[in-house]
């Protein structure tokens, strides 16, 4: 999947397989933006017919783009008939002007209803007996991490997840109560948060809670979830709530 500047935009475009002879011209709704490709939905539903390499060409209006298909979404998963692809050529990508004008938006984790967050839920409900089983289960995956705090942008490896957190080996750790962003990439899907610092174990990971997700990347962080749920019951963890005073960032 795409990292880095990715808007959430629904956009109409026009697709077509490029190869010893072109296939028919589809149609295909954008999902997410990026200034080197998109996530796309097929208006056909879950049969896209596309592999991961093959050559396609974008179009919207008189714009045209050749991409690369680099991953496309299981066809009995949630995400069925998504796929995304990657500009191979020089040109401008057919939704330069939009990206021009928007920027990436963010989004509170939801739990119990729409004015309830993460971060509320940390302070309101952290000490009660109920907050494990409300938080639901934390699992064990291998995962890319970007962290990128204000001062420092740091390459990781993201251990375990949960719907509402992870933990993060990093070889620089930031302190407990720092807030960051943060860029997940697990089984090829990149989801992109903003998260803080609750705790350090043994100054060579991070426990971290996430407090916004980006717009659109919520359906992302399900799937990843649904695939770790669908493993071993021995591979999975239960979530850790971290009920000590956070030390202040210094």
């Amino acid at each position: 999947m795409l990292a880095g500047k990715l808007v959430h935009l629904a956009l109409p475009v026009r697709w077509s397989l490029v190869g010893q002879s072109r296939g028919p011209i589809e149609m295909a709704c954008t999902y997410d933006i990026h200034p080197h490709g998109a996530r796309l939905l097929s208006w056909r539903g879950s049969s896209t017919g596309l592999t991961v390499g093959d050559l396609i060409m974008i179009e919207r209006g008189r714009s045209k783009s050749l991409c690369q298909v680099v991953w496309t979404a299981d066809p009995e998963s949630a995400l069925r008939g998504q796929f995304t692809v990657r500009c191979v050529d020089s040109a401008k990508s057919p939704w330069d002007e939009e990206l021009r004008q928007m920027e990436e938006q963010y989004q509170p984790m939801i739990l119990d209803g729409p004015q309830r967050s993460a971060r509320s839920f940390s302070r309101l409900d952290a000490n009660r007996p109920e907050a494990n089983r409300r938080r639901g289960p934390r699992f064990h995956v291998e995962g890319q991490a970007e962290v990128i705090g204000s001062a420092q942008r740091v390459e990781g490896e993201v251990r375990q997840i949960s719907e509402f957190g992870a933990r993060i080996t990093a070889s620089d750790v930031m302190n407990p109560g720092t807030d960051f962003r943060l860029m997940l990439n697990v089984f090829d899907v990149s989801v992109a948060l903003k998260a803080r610092v609750k705790y350090l174990v043994e100054n060579l990971s991070m426990g971290v809670e996430f407090q916004e997700i980006r717009r659109g990347d919520r359906p992302l962080l399900s799937y990843v979830l649904s695939k770790l749920r669908t493993r071993k019951v021995e591979e999975s963890a239960p979530v850790e709530v971290v009920t000590e005073p956070l030390a202040v960032a210094g």
